[in-house]
């Protein structure tokens, strides 16, 4: 869904048929500010201008997605007759709150892995009809996205392997269907697996729930023999465990957590008297 759908749908939902305070505004001419109310990484500012340009309000960033802010900062101005700025209140603060969430949750996984040749990666676990914004956030809080959809790459998981009785012919198969460009990636449970797959003709490796132990016996056997493959570890990885595989010289991770388990940034508006 592009920006100005999201803005759209967002607006809609909280309007509804009309703001009432608006039946009984004197339409006065008002400056409001919004205020970081916690320290993390800015996000969603692209949303609210959009949200600015569509209904005519003029809103002025002092800050841009992707900057370190702290507790206090002046985030942006929004100017315009009253009943309007209040009418968008929720809805900027939203979506303020929820991007800059994600994109600090993000920022606080990347910096543990600072040192590390590793990429941080999302996942599809995202809400519905809001994957685009919250990726996005993944990206201002120095992650990298995984697929946007089911057309990005061909990713077998356990249950696509249930139906499938020779892998290497599928995959051979495959190549001949889908776009020359896309990869095909296999999620893979054991060493064994993550062995056959290489050996399948695989682009990208997932170890999924794999010990880190495992991962770098799955790494050794990729550097001796396939070493144009991809391997990204997923399942169960937290900020305690980050580390550890980190260093069993995986390419990337790949967390549902950056989305699914950010908690909301605060921010506040007030309107000067």
């Amino acid at each position: 869904m592009r920006i100005k759908e999201i803005v759209r749908e967002a607006i809609l939902e909280d309007i509804g048929r009309g703001d009432l305070f608006s039946l009984v505004s004197d339409h006065r001419m008002v400056e409001a500010k919004v205020i970081a109310k916690e320290n993390g990484i800015l996000s969603g500012k692209i949303y609210v201008k959009e949200l600015g340009i569509m209904e005519h309000i003029d809103i002025e960033f002092l800050k841009y997605d992707g900057n370190e802010i702290k507790k206090g900062d002046i985030i942006c101005y929004v100017r315009g007759e009253v009943e309007r700025v209040l009418m968008y209140e929720r809805v900027i603060l939203n979506m303020l709150q929820h991007c800059s969430g994600i994109a600090t949750n993000t920022a606080e996984f990347v910096k543990l892995t600072k040192g590390y040749d590793i990429k941080l990666l999302d996942t599809r676990k995202t809400r519905p009809g809001l994957r685009i914004m919250e990726k996005y956030a993944v990206r201002c809080g120095g992650g990298t996205n995984h697929r946007l959809g089911l057309d990005d790459c061909l990713m077998l998981k356990d249950t696509h392997l249930a139906a499938i009785d020779d892998l290497k012919l599928f995959i051979q198969q495959a190549r001949k269907r889908i776009p020359y460009t896309s990869k095909i990636e296999v999620e893979c449970e054991s060493i064994e697996a993550a062995k056959e797959a290489m050996e399948a003709g695989s682009d990208l490796v997932m170890c999924d729930n794999m010990q880190p132990a495992q991962i770098k016996e799955v790494v050794e056997f990729r550097n001796q023999h396939f070493k144009h493959v991809l391997l990204e570890a997923s399942g169960n990885i937290t900020k305690e465990n980050l580390i550890e595989y980190a260093k069993t010289g995986i390419d990337a991770i790949s967390s549902g957590s950056l989305i699914h388990k950010a908690v909301w940034l605060d921010f506040s508006m007030r309107i000067e008297g």
